[in-house]
């Protein structure tokens, strides 16, 4: 599978401050390629450089074999953008929205007409086209906001953050689509700080963490790289010196204090519990809650940074 993005260690530097340092990746063609990291990792501002929104401060990236900056032009047809700030017109329809942006790129007639309708199919709102978006709820507007960005037929599709905000029913819808549009030959490039919808839509996914990529493969390889099982402890107070003969234990890979909770990756669970209630009994050290985990990508995060995603 050829690759259709190629992203050569590139930066973006806003005076003196590096929002993004020295990233590379690949995304091939007909792929859901993530990109998963917390709020400020540097998702963003990535896709506005993949975009041809302002241009890298150093590396290169090219799109279908065209440079961002010198063949901008040419690639702007070939490129998709749903922005995680909703671009739609209140007072207008969601028709008159997809109307008003598909003339912006270069639409009219039947084909306007054709095109409009079709991104309505997709995203389900063909019965409600003629509202008004101030009307709308909050997934609703995610969904037309979804539409914009199919009416040119893109060859790849840059969703940033698609489903902030959204009511489940909606939340749901998005995830069709976007399957929806993999299925039928799409390639998407997908950022989210939600763990669970990287593990159930991307193919591959790079991790970010202050404006890096400190790990990339499929959930499926990330996850079982920690193996074994993570236990939730429940205390009321951080166990200091406990945490330590925790730590030191056979069949413990790491523990951490975190939110009121003691986050242990072990082995096996079974082995590991042992050991911990031993260390639990001898520091009289009552516990208030037990849970056992499968690792997930959150738990990748945890592991790979010491800190949950959603507490950056």
């Amino acid at each position: 599978m050829s690759n259709l993005v190629e992203v050569k260690n590139v930066t973006k530097k806003y005076g003196e401050h590096v929002a993004v340092n020295g990233v590379s990746f690949a995304i091939r063609q007909g792929e859901i390629f993530g990109l998963l990291g917390p709020n400020g990792a540097g998702k963003s501002t990535t896709i506005s450089m993949l975009a041809t929104q302002f241009p890298p401060t150093g590396g290169a990236i090219t799109i279908d074999g065209m440079d961002v900056v010198t063949d901008a032009k040419k690639l702007r047809s070939k490129i998709g953008v749903v922005p995680q700030d909703l671009a739609l017109y209140p007072t207008l329809s969601a028709r008159d929205n997809l109307i008003f942006f598909g003339e912006i790129y270069g639409l009219r007639g039947r084909e306007l007409k054709t095109r409009v309708d079709e991104a309505l199919e997709i995203v389900g709102l063909q019965d409600r086209a003629k509202e008004r978006i101030e009307t709308y709820s909050g997934g609703m507007k995610r969904r037309v906001n979804l539409a914009a960005g199919l009416l040119h037929r893109p060859k790849i599709l840059f969703l940033d953050e698609p489903t902030v905000g959204v009511d489940p029913q909606s939340r749901n819808a998005i995830f069709e689509n976007v399957e929806l549009l993999n299925q039928q030959g799409m390639t998407i490039l997908y950022t989210t700080h939600y763990m669970e919808e990287a593990e159930r839509l991307c193919h591959r996914v790079g991790i970010m963490d202050h404006g890096k990529i400190i790990a990339l493969d499929t959930p499926k390889n990330l996850i079982a790289l920690l193996g074994g099982s993570i236990i939730h402890i429940g205390l009321n107070h951080e166990p200091n010196g406990l945490l330590a003969e925790i730590r030191a234990l056979p069949n413990i890979k790491s523990a951490q204090w975190q939110s009121e909770k003691l986050i242990v990756q072990a082995n096996g669970a079974e082995g590991a519990l042992v050991g911990i209630a031993n260390a639990f009994n001898t520091a009289r050290e009552p516990m208030q809650s037990l849970e056992i985990l499968k690792p997930n990508l959150e738990s990748v995060f945890l592991h790979l940074t010491g800190k949950h995603l959603r507490d950056q």
